[in-house]
């Protein structure tokens, strides 16, 4: 890309030259008319989620690439939709900009999420572009799933095992490492660019779902409890508990978190970062205990039984070796837009 090039703002080619170059990112069959037309197989249930994005709110130059910053808004609505069960579809973008961003930070921001989207073999479908005083992302994806098999927040019953399929609290020690360089002196280099990398490119758990359902097929009409973590694993069993009008323990030890954490974090902000960190986009599941012995089995190192469902209403994190007292989880701990 020469100097001219790279140096346009989206002022100088107008809402038209811009959506011209976007078009090249979506496949030409679908761009063109008012909407897009998207065949779902049949005895299919179409799922949509919605994820808007602010600079300075969600993502900075400080901290993520264009590309980094498309790829975790890709991200973080198939996080959506594998918390539902369902398979991607594809994605509209509605883009607000300011008339003076350059046009080849929008080029990239746009390769960031074709890259996430092709491991799927799924598309930019369409969407929509607005002038606007600050950068504002908004993404909607599709899926379909079989009405059998949709995952809700709501399913969740007493003896229920909680799952989580992966390591927590990486996404928040890789912020922190890009915000704040001098931390991590005891780490390596190659333990630094894992954390960073878990912030900057998380992975959406869709490859969970055909290991759920090869282990369910026996009980396809099982219902299944959970939703993603991408707002904190506190927040997400929280929430799990709220729609269902349950309760829930937590063994604070068995709360999967990277091995490098032990080197540099006191026990204090693993656990912060675990709870409320955000953006891991694991997944949360509620399932009978033989068949979660059995996911966490095959998926392997990261994933774990970290506590059951409960009677009541309280999320109770407790410590199995009583170094430490009982502790109330509450949403008011983590990050919820508009708090003070």
């Amino acid at each position: 890309m020469n100097s001219e090039l790279s140096s346009q703002q989206v002022q100088d080619i107008g809402e038209q030259g811009l959506l011209e170059r976007l078009q090249r990112f979506c496949p030409p069959e679908i761009i063109g008319d008012d909407a897009a037309v998207l065949v779902t197989a049949p005895k299919q249930s179409l799922v949509v989620t919605t994820d808007v994005l602010i600079d300075g709110v969600h993502f900075s130059d400080v901290t993520t690439s264009p590309e980094d910053a498309g790829w975790r808004a890709a991200a973080a609505n198939l996080s959506d939709l594998a918390a539902m069960g369902a398979t991607p579809l594809g994605i509209t973008v509605g883009l607000g900009l300011p008339g003076k961003v350059r046009v080849s930070w929008v080029e990239r921001l746009y390769q960031g999420m074709t890259q996430c989207l092709q491991k799927y073999n799924i598309s930019i479908v369409g969407g929509d572009v607005v002038r606007s005083p600050v950068t504002t992302l908004a993404i909607t994806a599709f899926g379909q799933v079989n009405p059998d098999r949709i995952i809700r927040r709501s399913a969740a019953v007493v003896g229920d095992a909680i799952i989580v399929t992966g390591v927590h609290g990486a996404s928040r020690a890789g912020l922190e490492l890009l915000l704040h360089p001098e931390l991590g002196q005891d780490l390596n280099d190659e333990e630094k660019t894992a954390l960073i990398r878990a912030h900057q490119r998380p992975q959406p758990r869709l490859d969970v779902l055909p290991i759920l359902w090869k282990i369910l097929t026996p009980n396809s009409q099982l219902p299944i409890a959970g939703m993603d973590s991408s707002d904190g694993l506190a927040d997400a069993i929280i929430q799990i508990c709220r729609a269902s009008g349950v309760g829930a323990v937590l063994e604070r030890r068995e709360i999967p978190v990277p091995k490098t954490f032990n080197h540099w974090l006191t026990q204090e902000q693993v656990l912060e970062y675990a709870l409320y960190g955000g953006e891991d986009f694991e997944l949360v599941l509620c399932l009978p205990q033989e068949l979660a012995s059995a996911l966490v089995q095959h998926l392997g190192e990261g994933a774990a039984i970290v506590g059951s469902i409960t009677s009541g209403s309280t999320v109770l994190l407790h410590d199995e070796q009583k170094k430490f007292p009982d502790q109330v989880l509450s949403l008011s701990q983590g990050f919820q837009h508009f708090n003070s």
